[in-house]
């Protein structure tokens, strides 16, 4: 039985079928995905609806995290209003129902985007998890690409998978993985599929957002 783990899919369910089918994964083999399934890109209804037809298993990323948060606070998030006018109560029930962090198997862990290193997996900061980048110089976890890459310094075990880090594309380090390919810029949307640790990439149909350079803020 394979393992497919998925980056960061935001909303591009044409391009997440396309890395389904390349894959060769079966309906009830595990999909993992490492947060960031909706915002930015075109259908993130569908990705959810796909990701409960497969069963897949899923970690909050920081923009999941953003619509919970809208649904909270629609006064913080005004540019969240259209999405989050689009979900129905089981898309609601899904995003909630997300951990920061989750086993793949007994060798690798998925989180969104990272965990200090040295730190054990149930001190680590909540929101560190979900927008961890870097390391600065003092060890500091910063979410800027000031620093060292954070996994470039995870000694494991276990095997970490992660995304949120678009700007330095596919990482691959001996105990961490990072498997955001920036799909909704124009990039590719990438997965791993285990045991064998095969990457798997299929190119974005179309540049769906602007990066986050380019992007407006999200409040306000």
């Amino acid at each position: 039985m394979h393992t497919l783990v998925v980056g960061d899919i935001h909303g591009c369910l044409q391009e997440f079928d396309d890395l389904l089918r390349l894959s060769g994964l079966r309906q009830g083999e595990p999909l993992v995905l490492v947060g960031d399934m909706v915002a930015k890109g075109p259908d993130s209804v569908g990705v959810l609806r796909r990701m409960r037809e497969w069963k897949a298993k899923a970690v909050r990323g920081n923009h999941d995290f953003h619509l919970l948060r809208y649904r909270r606070e629609p006064q913080r998030f005004p540019k969240l209003k259209a999405l989050a006018h689009t979900f129905g109560e089981e898309d609601w029930q899904l995003l909630e129902s997300l951990p920061l962090w989750l086993p793949v198997d007994d060798k690798h862990v998925a989180v969104h985007a990272g965990f200090v290193p040295g730190l054990a997996l149930e001190k680590q900061n909540p929101e560190t998890m979900m927008t961890l980048r870097s390391m600065d110089s003092a060890g500091n976890p910063t979410s800027t690409l000031n620093g060292t890459p954070w996994a470039k310094l995870w000694q494991g075990p276990p095997h970490v998978f992660f995304g949120h880090d678009a700007r330095r594309q596919l990482q691959r380090y001996p105990w961490a993985t990072g498997l955001d390919t920036g799909c909704v810029y124009g990039g590719a949307l990438s997965g791993c599929l285990l045991p064998e640790h095969i990457l798997l990439q299929v190119p974005a149909r179309q540049r769906w957002a602007p990066t986050e350079d380019e992007a407006p803020p999200l409040g306000g």
